[in-house]
């Protein structure tokens, strides 16, 4: 019996936002779910047993990143990734294809397969889907991803359809190197630009190959978040209702909202880590920059709401000083707090779509949250 399942047990009467349940060996996360990035298989300035202290499910990590250091067969013989790090709920990591993206000047794409440079020290690579699975597997995560191309944003219909066949041609690849789905789920990846119809024809294609989830890509890298939100919800509308819908790379407090009304489970991303190192913190009444001067004198907590150990023991003043005087425990605090508002924010609206109320709760909370952003 496979240690997997995924359910919808309850559906938003207003707009398609549903709750669900995915079990995995590792821990049951409760969708909508927000995963905090973990590329080099840590949370940066954030230590596992305070994530735990978050209820923090589960974490993505980067295959590209771990291939190359420090190597997936080292993190194998070691006994795969959950060991290795010390986290010890579930994992997903991406396939790499992000990565082949936003370092298009390092690679160079061919049928078979991509040949890069590493951004660490330019020695020379090639990954097959194959071999993106095979580091996957070795790394033992919980859900892994096919390999896909990223469509860049802009590009043209003809672009945008090349990348796709490539992303379906990878992704019948990546589908036959991993046929034992009672050890890790495989998600396949709808790539097509902003054309709907490549969108409806590449989720068509990838439902025939057979995935148990199905994630949203090449989203969140350049264009206009009308398009984002329409691509988004064309997609979702045409994924199964019984397999996890991810949404990879999104986003902001407002994307999350948007996306879950439209269908989605499963978000990642950089934002509340890198923005809580920069010194920009998240806050029911929007965003603070903690290094302006406002905030020298103020003897507040970023949030008077909020119930984290950051906020419930230290003041906006405080905090704008560690940033300033560039001390590590910034980064720390300010992630921290960061990653409490967005899982926070994640269990009330679970919360809503259980009482039937996600609709009202994404109609005040951005009104609020609008209403002061610095």
């Amino acid at each position: 019996m496979s240690a997997f399942s995924f359910t919808v047990t309850h559906r938003d009467p207003r707009t398609a936002a549903r709750r669900g349940c995915l079990s995995t060996p590792h821990a049951v996360v409760d969708t909508p779910v927000f995963m905090p990035v973990g590329t080099a298989g840590t949370v940066k300035a954030v230590p596992h047993d305070w994530l735990e202290e978050l209820d923090a499910r589960i974490l993505l990590a980067n295959m590209y990143h771990l291939y190359l250091r420090p190597g997936h067969e080292l993190v194998r013989a070691l006994g795969g990734l959950h060991r290795f790090s010390g986290w010890p709920r579930a994992l997903l990591t991406d396939s790499g294809g992000y990565q082949v993206f936003s370092h298009r000047e390092l690679r160079r794409i061919d049928p078979a397969g991509v040949h890069f440079r590493s951004h660490i020290d330019g020695s020379s690579h090639f990954i097959t889907p194959e071999d993106s699975i095979g580091v996957q597997q070795a790394l033992g995560a919980d859900i892994i991803m096919a390999f896909d191309d990223c469509t860049p944003y802009p590009a043209t219909r003809e672009e945008a359809r090349g990348s796709m066949e490539t992303t379906l041609q990878w992704a019948r690849r990546s589908r036959a190197a991993h046929p034992a789905e009672d050890t890790q789920l495989l998600f396949g990846i709808v790539q097509g630009s902003v054309y709907p119809d490549l969108r409806a024809e590449c989720a068509g294609r990838l439902i025939e190959i057979g995935f148990r989830g199905y994630a949203i890509g090449g989203l969140s890298v350049g264009e206009p978040k009308d398009l984002m939100y329409a691509m988004t919800g064309t997609t979702a509308a045409l994924l199964p209702e019984d397999r996890p819908r991810y949404l990879m790379g999104v986003g902001t407090p407002e994307d999350l909202l948007e996306a879950i009304a439209l269908g989605v489970d499963m978000f990642d991303c950089v934002l509340p880590t890198r923005n809580g190192r920069n010194g920009c913190l998240f806050t029911r009444d929007g965003r603070i920059v903690i290094k302006n001067a406002r905030h020298a004198r103020e003897d507040l907590p970023p949030d008077q709401e909020c119930a984290c150990r950051v906020c419930r023991r230290y003041s906006r003043a405080y905090l704008r000083h560690l940033y300033m005087s560039s001390e590590m425990l910034s980064a720390t605090l300010n992630t921290f707090h960061n990653l409490y508002f967005y899982l926070d924010i994640m269990g009330q609206i679970r919360q809503s779509i259980e009482l039937g109320a996600f609709a009202d709760f994404k109609q005040n909370f951005l009104t609020r949250y609008h209403s002061a952003t610095e």
